[in-house]
């Protein structure tokens, strides 16, 4: 009898410390309530690797999350709504770019602010936008330019 209170204690603390570390994790990674503040949009030719709730960022800093993505039927464009922290007011010139966390790491949405004096309302578009950039067709586009480089295409030309 009393090797299993010793055991169901012991069980009871593993319990508690794994319900500690899951809501230790939970609170550090920032997946509960997202941002709170105004949404806007933007439109891209590509959003590859942008996920939703993935970081809105200004200045390197975070400011908003991605909440959702569609695919415009008409434009085929992928359209990303976000929002941005209500303590931050965007130009309406600012532009939106999917910038790249690391070589290896996934894409956050950046933001850099325009010059103009009127700020954009909350549900509008962000106008001036840039997509991905594929790093396998970087790859590709630098591997066929040295091979077909000035020097390989003046030499077939001659003979």
């Amino acid at each position: 009898m009393q090797g299993n209170l010793v055991e169901t204690l012991i069980g009871a603390v593993v319990l508690a410390v794994a319900a500690f570390f899951l809501a230790f994790a939970y609170s550090t990674a920032g997946v509960g309530g997202g941002v709170s503040g105004y949404e806007l949009k933007a439109r891209f030719n590509r959003a590859d690797g942008l996920v939703t709730g993935g970081a809105v960022r200004l200045s390197g800093i975070k400011i908003g999350t991605i909440t959702s993505q569609a695919l415009d039927a008409k434009t085929y464009d992928a359209v990303v709504t976000f929002t941005v922290d209500g303590r931050y007011k965007l130009p309406e010139d600012s532009a939106a770019k999917i910038a790249s966390e690391s070589l290896l790491g996934g894409n956050y949405l950046s933001i850099e602010p325009g010059g103009s004096d009127v700020m954009l309302k909350p549900g509008e578009a962000i106008k001036f936008t840039q997509g991905s950039v594929s790093l396998l067709d970087l790859i590709g586009q630098a591997i066929f330019s040295a091979t077909t480089g000035p020097g390989n295409g003046d030499k077939a030309k001659a003979q």
